[in-house]
């Protein structure tokens, strides 16, 4: 699916990436922004903050399972023009949100925008790859997760900013505008976009369900679990351990926010190298940043480090997992795409149930430890991991997703 970028189209192919970044930074941004405005939304619409809470949960069980599900239903559709169609509808139901009073009605249009972005992530890929020579397709994938990082570093807290500034109506109609344009640009400049993999539908299951498959993402399960146990609940430890409060918690998450972002960005040239390598060392690293984040607790620069050193491992491994996932389904790459997503927030649901278990049980620090023994359990699964290797190529099928180009970097052996 990897094409040679002739030397004319290296700026349009930059381009091209640019803009999915900018879709899939938007979309970011929507998905998260609801934390940053959740008072005054459950007040207009006459709910409590805990009830509203679940708008945010609404739309990560959309995409998590409405994404695999859509990506499944319209497998046979081109995928250029689904790619537009989709943040078309998307954009749709947003201002659908913003002016409706019902809450219900918001619960289920953050399900249907969940479940669209989760299709929107898995077209994204597909169209990143098929603009860049096969060495650069770990650099693809970056671009697409790394508008999802800085849109937690940078677009929630913008857009909570400007929902406290006016409303939280605002804050989704900045963040729809903003969508407007990238799509009038998307269907300006991304190209006529390949099938990854096989047409049909079942073919597409069978392959990216492979045990293979389902092996890397129950490790994206568990690489997640770890950070979000602890992750979830750094706020009360940054304040009964650290000692440090209000606006100064900010700035420390803050710094881990924008480590996210160098990391999704940084870790796609470690996936063209050698993605199962990349996401055993990422994953040491980030063991060894929770150890030392739990030895340097009282010691706020140190605390400062640590999470650096972790945001930018945990997500700098996230391109080498996609990459993995993608070229081990073979022909059910199209499908495939979209499951690291939906692994990725099942991890991030079991981390933060048990770190909540551990911090309700065990104090402060617990959820730390909690994930610095999940982290620790995913290192050797994730050696074992790197021996999984793509299936044999298919000669009428998409090179980068099925055959040799997909099949340099996997193996650690």
């Amino acid at each position: 699916m990897g094409t040679q970028t002739a030397p004319g189209s290296r700026a349009r192919t930059n381009l091209a990436l640019l803009l999915l970044f900018l879709g899939t930074f938007t979309m970011g941004s929507a998905e998260l922004v609801v934390v940053g405005v959740l008072q005054p939304l459950a007040t207009d619409l006459g709910v409590s903050a805990s009830a509203a809470g679940f708008l945010v949960t609404a739309y990560a069980l959309g995409l998590s399972i409405g994404g695999p599900i859509l990506t499944a239903l319209t497998i046979r559709l081109g995928r250029r023009g689904l790619l537009c169609s989709t943040l078309t509808v998307w954009l749709v139901l947003n201002l659908v949100a913003v002016f409706t009073a019902n809450f219900a009605v918001f619960v289920v249009v953050r399900a249907l925008t969940g479940s669209l972005q989760g299709l929107f992530v898995g077209l994204a890929f597909t169209a990143g790859i098929s603009v860049v020579p096969p060495q650069r397709i770990g650099r693809a994938f970056s671009a697409v997760i790394g508008g999802f990082a800085v849109s937690t570093a940078l677009g929630v807290p913008i857009g909570t900013l400007i929902g406290a500034a006016g409303s939280w109506e605002a804050a989704f109609l900045a963040i729809v505008g903003l969508g407007v344009l990238v799509l009038a640009a998307l269907v300006l400049v991304v190209p006529p976009v390949p099938s990854g993999g096989a047409g049909n539908a079942w073919t597409q299951a069978r392959h990216a369900l492979a045990p293979r498959v389902l092996a890397v993402l129950g490790l994206c399960v568990l690489l997640f679990a770890g950070p979000y146990a602890t992750l979830t609940y750094i706020t009360p430890f940054l304040d009964r351990v650290t000692g440090i409060s209000g606006a100064l918690i900010s700035a420390f998450l803050l710094a881990y926010g924008a480590a996210t972002a160098i990391g999704a960005f940084g870790g796609g040239r470690f996936a063209d190298r050698n993605a199962a390598r990349a996401i055993l060392v990422a994953n040491v690293v980030l063991v060894a940043a929770l150890v030392l984040l739990s030895f340097v607790g009282k010691m706020p620069l140190l605390v400062a480090v640590a999470l650096v050193i972790w945001g930018i491992a945990a997500f700098g491994m996230v391109p080498s997992l996609q990459y993995r996932i993608v070229s081990l389904s073979g022909p059910g790459a199209d499908l495939a795409a979209t499951l690291p997503a939906s692994a990725i927030n099942a991890g991030i649901a079991v981390g933060s149930l048990v770190g909540g278990w551990a911090l309700a049980t065990h104090g402060a620090s617990a959820p730390l430890v909690t994930g610095i023994v999940l982290s620790a359990i995913a290192i050797p699964v994730s050696w074992a991991t790197g021996y999984l290797k793509p299936p044999p190529a298919i000669d009428d099928g998409p090179v980068s997703v099925t055959g040799e180009s997909m099949d340099r970097s996997p193996t650690v052996a």
